[in-house]
């Protein structure tokens, strides 16, 4: 393998002695003492030299004494440091945990009560309906599918085990025959609840029966009896209820007046005085079972529906029971959250006139909720962490409650606990401390020991160097000592040698070419990873050169970030395949983990890389794939000198995790066993998913391997491995489209929103059109008017007969000034509106919205044509001289217009690509062609007469009618703006139309006729021996503009016959993937009885013929024209080679499809 070109890492013992000794070298000569001079100072150099060992001494403790002073001062403040920084992160951690208490409380909140008021409008519409037609009136009316109703409610609301009562208000007059009414609608109620609550504890409906009070009552506590309830004013009886149950009373509470509790009669007046939802002031017990505590909200029931008829009765009552505790479960997004928040309840009523508003304390332990008891029980040392929020507030007038009355504001207080800041404590106040300390002591011990260093530093240099040298020389030759030694002659003479074309290779002292040994080492730790791109072959072979360096910069880009993030060392990139190892050059433990979390975010961002630039790129990039192998073991690692010395790593390891890429699927992450054994000794082997069959290697025979599973993501980008009934290999290799002007192409982190196929598709579209649209503007100088006048025309064009009799063998291109081209060097000048981009998003996905799920003649097939199409449109050259166009210009007399040069004032061949509104129609033609196609060819339609084969005379039905739709669907006045960006004039307009017209019905290349006709059209517009003939004899006076109008309309028409059969010209596999797509449709049109013989018994020699008597002479048409340039090569040569690939393998795959298919149909069926 070949490493990247940067400089080379020096891995070898060798150069690193070397390094030592010179660098050795230069410390002895800066450290040697000067010479002894007290010999030359006389007698007094003894006494100098006693005076200033005195001053170094008192120098030695005052500096002693600073450093123990800077050692306190420093701890000191590190400590406070570490405490201050860790405290910090405890507080944003818990800013964060309390904001997603308060968020998630307040949504839960807003959906509960959104929830109950739709339940309360679904059963007031509902009942209003079905009591005018039974003549009859509140309270008789019964829920239907209570049951029902009140478990969808409770999905909505997100309640664990809620609790719902329905009670209608009755009065004193209406209190005999309710009571009636009610025990007849009982057995019904309670047989329903049965079948629908599920298992009642074998309880039968009549025994719930047997255990109904048959009266409205009260409870006597004192006696402990059921009494009938007040004889004086409303009544409000429990009449259905969710769940069905007994709870702790032997009786059910089915008849029981709620208006005998105080809290119900309060929220009762307040439901009636304001006519909407209230909940109870302050916490009650609303399970007697658990004695969870909680809250009752009322939501009113209306005899009319109307939420603006302000006379609208309150007829009854949904009563929900709210535990608290239920309530803060699961208000954590994550399973495994940071326990010990703490949560104050906090209501704005009172109780009553002794007790003041109650407050209840709760601890969110994660997914589990806990009660701290009455109370603010908050720790007082966290209050200034309190984070608060109102969670409910009705919005409801006070002054419309009655007197004596409240209704609450609930108030959520969050605190955090001691437990959850202890989670946040470390030792690294303790560890930071220590090392300042030893720091600090080690200096001072240094200072201490310096004068003895020094005394002995030269010794020490002199002892190290030796020992290096007796090293080397017991290692090395001494030839190769004398050369790290003398390095800088050594690079002059081997550039010499290499110049000079030296014969003397060094083979005979085992130094190699350079004259020196190789610097390399042996790597016994490491992990590879070989990450290839799955269907980028394909791919690119549909793409512009710079299009596929655009989305290798992005991905290999993103790749490198993650390496760099992980330590991990980027081997090179050969051509899609991205190669990097782990324990390289610096050795780890867990190289083979590190690997792997490399794999993993490679994938997911890789992903996330090919959906968002699909928009920019154009169709099936978001198919694209990342293909990863990883091997663990030993490698050869160093420099392989000479030119564009790189770092190389070679052996076994390298060749193994190559086949495990190779071998592997898409999407995934493919390790031998070797790396799944270093994986489980980690304690990941949850990532490891055992492959399920062994498979064979060269050189290595069969082999277990495993797939590690991807990494998790936030936004659904990662999508799974595609059904193979959906492509043939398409999973290996994929083809796509073009590039549009307006987009750098560059990926953006922040447009990874997930968006559906059909949408990035429309989002491609939308980007190609409307770097056309303002070529088209700029073309006319920037005017976009109104075009009101052309409303006549507009609706008048088509009119007159089928669209295929509209169909010309001239269409007119434009003529341009000079001014003109020079304007159109800046379309991106032009800014297209808003209103403008939004019509034509708009326009495109009804477009695509239109089109028939068909396995082949689909949108995504369309967007393919558009993309191919666009492409030659980019490809098309200039042929010759004569194919200028521009004003003024006639070939006769060789003048131009004020001596501009007419073949850059024509732009491409026969004015084409000139004409930007030329290119606009093709690709819009492209778009259209297929729409609402039916899935089956134009000689069904003609033989089941149908309505369109009769509206369209027996001819070109599908394509005239996908025309009419989509031009029809264009003229609509909500399209009018971007009618305007198309055409200003009356004659672009026919142009237009025109070009759409001949562009579409070119692409039915069944009908013989028609074929025959564009076949002469060829012959008489690029034959050498043709000409025109007058009706009167002789030859035709026809201009050049006209022949070249003539060329141009020919040309155009086989530009999007080309592209319409595009697959048939790429990469095999993309040909393979859209034939197997096409036979799926044929083959479902013969099970529907819709095609007259079973395409699989012709499906072989038919492609064979469609290669040799279509498409390759259409190639072959393309390349004659000369419009294309070298690409008419690229196109032939592709149908050639697939033609003979198909001729090898075409009669196993029609088998393979044939299988495929009736295995999916199976699959379905089951």
């Amino acid at each position: 393998m070949t490493g990247r070109e940067e400089t080379p890492v020096v891995t070898s013992w060798n150069a690193g002695t070397s390094q030592i000794d010179q660098s050795s070298k230069s410390s002895s000569a800066e450290l040697a003492p000067p010479p002894d001079s007290s010999h030359q100072r006389g007698g007094n150099a003894s006494d100098v030299a006693t005076k200033e060992e005195k001053h170094v001494f008192r120098v030695k403790i005052l500096a002693t004494l600073i450093l123990l002073t800077a050692v306190c001062v420093v701890a000191t403040i590190t400590y406070l440091l570490v405490d201050s920084q860790e405290r910090s992160n405890f507080e944003s951690q818990f800013v964060g945990y309390a904001s997603e208490v308060v968020t998630v409380s307040r949504e839960k909140t807003s959906q509960l009560f959104n929830a109950l008021d739709a339940f309360s409008v679904s059963v007031s519409s509902q009942a209003a309906g079905e009591l005018e037609l039974q003549n009859s009136s509140w309270p008789f009316y019964r829920i239907p599918d209570w049951s029902v109703r009140a478990q969808r409610l409770a999905q909505l609301t997100g309640v664990e085990k809620p609790s719902l009562n329905f009670a209608p208000i009755v009065q004193q007059d209406e209190r005999k025959e309710w009571e009636a009414f009610a025990n007849d609608a009982y057995p019904i109620l309670y047989q329903d609840a049965i079948e629908r609550e599920g298992d009642k504890g074998g309880i039968t409906a009549k025994e719930f029966l047997n255990k109904t009070i048959p009266f409205i009552y009260e409870i006597d506590v004192e006696r402990f009896d059921f009494v009938p309830a007040s004889d004086t004013g409303a009544l409000l009886p429990e009449f259905q209820k969710y769940p069905l149950k007994f709870r702790l009373l032997p009786v059910l509470t089915t008849n029981f007046n709620l208006l005998a509790y105080d809290e119900s009669a309060e929220l009762f007046r307040i439901t009636r005085a304001v006519k909407g939802p209230t909940i109870s002031s302050y916490s009650i017990q609303v399970d007697l079972e658990t004695k969870a505590e909680g809250s009752q909200i009322m939501q009113p029931i209306y005899d009319r529906a109307d939420t603006a008829d302000e006379d609208r009765k309150v007829v009854g009552v949904v009563m929900f029971q709210l535990s608290w505790l239920d309530y803060f479960k699961n208000l954590f997004l994550e399973e495994e959250s940071d326990d010990g928040i703490v949560v104050v309840l906090k209501s704005t009523c009172e109780v009553n006139a002794t007790e003041p508003r109650r407050l209840v304390t709760y601890q969110i332990d994660g997914s589990k909720a806990v009660v701290l008891g009455e109370g603010d029980l908050h720790d007082p040392k966290y209050e200034s962490l309190e984070v608060s929020e109102t969670f409910v507030d009705l919005g409801i007038d006070q002054s419309k409650v009655p007197d004596g009355l409240c209704i609450p504001i609930l108030t959520l207080h969050v605190y955090p606990s001691a437990t959850l800041e202890k989670k946040f404590e470390t030792h690294n106040r303790a560890i930071y401390t220590s090392a300042v300390v030893a720091i600090f002591t080690f200096t001072v011990l240094v200072f201490l020991l310096y004068d003895f260093v020094v005394g002995r530093l030269q010794k020490k240099v002199m002892d190290r160097i030796n020992k290096q040298d007796m090293i080397v020389a017991n290692v090395f030759p001494s030839t190769i000592r004398d050369r790290l030694y003398q390095a800088q002659g050594n690079a002059l003479q081997q550039k010499r040698m290499v110049s000079e074309g030296s014969n003397s290779l060094g083979f005979e002292n085992g130094t190699g070419a350079m004259g020196s040994a190789p610097l390399a080492d042996l790597f016994p730790n490491t992990s590879i990873v070989f990450a290839d791109i799955a269907g980028f072959t394909a791919w690119s072979s549909a793409r512009e050169p710079q299009q596929v360096f655009i989305l290798l910069e992005n991905i290999y880009g993103a790749l490198d970030q993650i390496a760099n993030r992980l330590a991990i060392f980027k081997v090179e990139t050969v051509g899609d395949c991205y190669v990097a190892a782990a324990g390289i050059p610096d050795p780890i433990d867990n190289h083979a983990v590190i690997a792997c979390k490399f794999a993993r975010e490679a994938l997911k961002k890789v992903k996330e890389i090919t959906q968002a630039m699909e928009v920019s790129l154009g169709p099936d990039t978001a198919a694209l794939d990342l293909r990863i192998g990883i091997h663990s073991g030993q490698v050869t690692a160093g420099v392989l000198r000479g030119e564009r010395s790189r770092f190389q790593l070679f052996g076994d390891t390298m060749n193994t995790a190559s086949r495990m890429e190779s071998s592997g699927e898409r999407n995934s992450i493919q390790v031998t066993q070797v790396t799944a054994g270093l994986l489980t000794d980690a304690g990941y082997e949850r990532w490891l998913i055992p492959r399920s069959s062994r498979i064979s290697v060269k050189g290595k025979g069969e082999m277990q391997t495993y797939w590690v599973s991807k990494a998790k993501s936030p936004v659904a980008k990662a999508t799974d491995m595609k059904s193979e009934m959906s492509t043939v290999d398409e999973t290996t290799e994929s083809d796509a489209g073009e590039s549009t002007g307006g987009s750098s192409g560059e990926y953006d982190p922040d447009r990874t929103h997930v968006l559906t196929k059909t949408e990035r598709l429309v989002e491609w579209d939308v980007a190609v059109l409307t770097s056309m649209l303002q070529q088209i503007i700029a073309s006319r100088g920037g005017v976009v008017k109104h075009i009101k006048s052309l409303s006549s025309e507009e609706r008048t064009i088509g009119t007159n007969g089928t669209v295929l009799e509209e169909f010309t063998p001239i269409i007119p291109l434009k003529r341009f000034e000079a001014d003109d081209l020079q304007q159109r060097r800046r379309p991106f000048a032009i800014e297209i509106s808003d209103r403008v981009k939004c019509q034509l998003r708009g326009y495109l996905s009804n477009v695509a919205s239109m089109y028939i799920d068909n396995p082949f003649h689909n949108f995504e097939h369309a967007n393919h044509v558009a993309a191919s199409v666009k492409k030659l449109l980019t490809r098309i050259v200039n042929t010759d001289a004569s194919n200028g166009l521009a004003k003024g210009n006639n070939s006769n007399t060789g003048n131009s217009n004020d001596g501009v040069n007419p073949v850059n004032l024509a732009g491409h061949s026969y004015g084409i690509t000139s004409d930007p509104l030329t290119q606009f129609a093709v690709v819009f033609s492209a778009i259209i062609h297929d729409l609402d196609h039916p899935g089956v060819p134009n000689s069904q339609l003609v033989k089941e007469n149908t309505r369109s084969a009769q509206i369209y005379k027996q001819k070109s039905v599908a394509e005239q009618n996908s025309v009419e739709l989509a031009w029809d669907m264009l003229m609509q006045d909500e399209y009018e703006d971007l009618r305007a960006c198309i055409y200003q004039t009356k004659e672009d307009l026919y142009r237009f139309r025109q070009l759409v017209v001949n562009t579409v019905m070119a692409t039915d290349i069944v009908d013989k006729e028609l074929q025959a006709l564009r076949k002469d059209r060829w012959e008489t517009a690029f034959s050498e021996n043709s000409t025109l003939l007058n009706p009167i004899g002789g030859e035709s006076q026809e201009s050049e503009a006209d022949r070249e109008d003539r060329k141009a309309t020919i040309v155009i028409e086989h530009l999007i016959q080309a592209s319409d059969v595009a697959h048939t010209m790429q990469h095999w596999h993309t040909y393979k993937s859209w034939n197997q797509k096409f036979f799926i449709e044929c083959y479902e049109a013969y099970q529907q009885g819709r095609a007259e013989s079973d395409p699989s018994r012709d499906w072989y020699k038919g492609e064979i013929a469609f290669f040799d008597f279509y498409v390759i002479p259409l190639a072959k048409k393309l390349q004659s024209s000369g419009v294309l340039g070298v690409s008419s090569h690229e196109y032939l040569n592709y149908a050639l080679a697939n033609r003979d690939e198909w001729v090898r393998e075409g009669e196993a795959l029609v088998r393979e499809f044939l299988v495929k298919y009736r295995s999916q149909q199976q699959h379905n069926g089951a």
